[in-house]
């Protein structure tokens, strides 16, 4: 997952707005309590971000594609 793709698929299923400020201020407990601005940076990758996020706002894993069946989201790793 590219980081342009990780960023639509958060505007997708979070909204523009909320989305950003989501990603500034909410803490992941999966990513060592990072936001996900933060895990971005310090190089988590971004489909790593996306589930751990997803997770952590109780997003099914059919919604995880922000409602575009035709977007491809790679599953997570397990």
């Amino acid at each position: 997952m590219r980081l342009s793709e990780f960023w639509n698929l958060a505007d997708a299923v979070f909204g523009a707005s909320y989305s950003r400020t989501l990603a500034r201020e909410l803490a992941l407990t999966g990513l060592d309590s990072l936001t996900p601005a933060e895990a971005l940076e310090a190089g988590r990758a971004p489909r790593d971000v996306w589930h751990a996020w997803c997770e952590q706002m109780d997003v099914p894993l059919a919604r995880r594609d922000g409602g575009d069946d035709r977007r491809m989201v790679p599953p997570p790793r397990r």
